[in-house]
């Protein structure tokens, strides 16, 4: 199949920039060449590739092409950067990262990879239910995930164990936990929840409770802020270790139990020769074991937070 490479960069801009209208823009030609290469496409694979939305979206055809499309742009900048010719920095790399991640110890990181490899980042906050997809669609290269199993045309590799705890302030352990962290105190304790996809909190109620209970919840969808809302009292929550430990150390937070609860995490990328995708992967792993290295139980056995799939924040 004949697809040329302006073609390809043709449907790579218009998905970035959401629009036939924005990829004209950017390409310095008019909408109406835009058109034309995309239905140059389409007759060629025959089949519908992008839908004409505002922002467009890709279909499973399209995602195929776009995930080809930005693959041939990083060989051709890697290329263009081996030879002289060229600024790795001309191509911006995209990642999902989760907010917790990001809060605690994957900027720094990022920063590392962009000195070291010269390139410029796109990072995408979302959870691990989607980060998969977005590789899948080709809008990601790289992802900070969950999920242990590759997604077709990456490798996945462990890079280390992320571990929250249930947390809360002094004052609010003292109105809602006087006799402990019991199942009655947990089924009418306000518990803080990132967004209705958050599972920690619901993990350690089972942990203490044995079964599920629907306490009052608030709903906190930043990591920063989540943490916050924990210190002014207006729940309890889980909390990553590296986000939580100066919190505990100082009296400002409470530990609700003795076991951390474990999330493995690991880093997917297109399974691509790509000296600077090679360098970022190399930083991550580095700085992900110097900050979370790869924890097991207190009791020494490694296990997964629950039999069900993992999520993250």
């Amino acid at each position: 199949m004949d697809l040329p490479i302006e073609h390809l960069a043709t449907f790579a801009a218009i998905v970035e920039e959401g629009s036939f209208e924005g990829a004209a823009r950017r390409l310095h030609i008019t909408p109406s060449a835009v058109s034309q290469r995309v239905r140059a496409m389409e007759q060629r694979v025959g089949t519908v590739l992008v839908q004409r939305t505002r922002p467009v979206t890709v279909t499973e055809a399209g995602a195929a092409v776009l995930r080809a499309a930005r693959q041939i742009e990083r060989i051709a900048a890697d290329v263009s950067e081996e030879l002289g010719a060229g600024q790795t920095a001309g191509t911006r790399i995209p990642i999902v990262v989760n907010a917790d991640s990001l809060a605690t110890w994957f900027v720094p990181a990022l920063a590392r990879a962009a000195r070291e490899t010269g390139a410029t980042f796109e990072v995408l906050r979302a959870d691990e239910t989607v980060s998969t997809e977005r590789l899948r669609s080709g809008t990601a290269m790289a992802a900070l995930t969950a999920t242990a199993a590759a997604v077709p045309g990456c490798t996945s590799t462990r890079v280390g164990t992320d571990r929250y705890r249930a947390v809360a302030s002094p004052d609010f352990v003292a109105r809602h936990f006087p006799h402990g962290v019991t199942a009655e105190a947990l089924a009418t304790a306000p518990m803080l929840e990132f967004d209705r996809h958050d599972v920690f909190q619901q993990r350690f109620i089972r942990r203490v409770t044995r079964a599920h209970v629907d306490p009052p919840r608030n709903f906190v969808p930043s990591s920063s802020e989540f943490a916050l809302a924990i210190e002014l009292g207006m729940g309890w929550g889980m909390l990553p270790e590296l986000q939580c430990r100066p919190g505990l150390a100082d009296g400002r937070l409470v530990a609700l139990g003795d076991r951390p609860i474990l999330m493995p995490l690991y880093w997917q990328r297109w399974k691509l020769d790509s000296p600077v995708l090679d360098g970022l992967s190399r930083v991550i792993a580095e700085e992900a074991a110097a900050a979370l290295g790869d924890q097991t139980p207190e009791n020494g056995t490694r296990t997964h937070p629950t039999s069900a799939k993992p999520a993250m924040r």
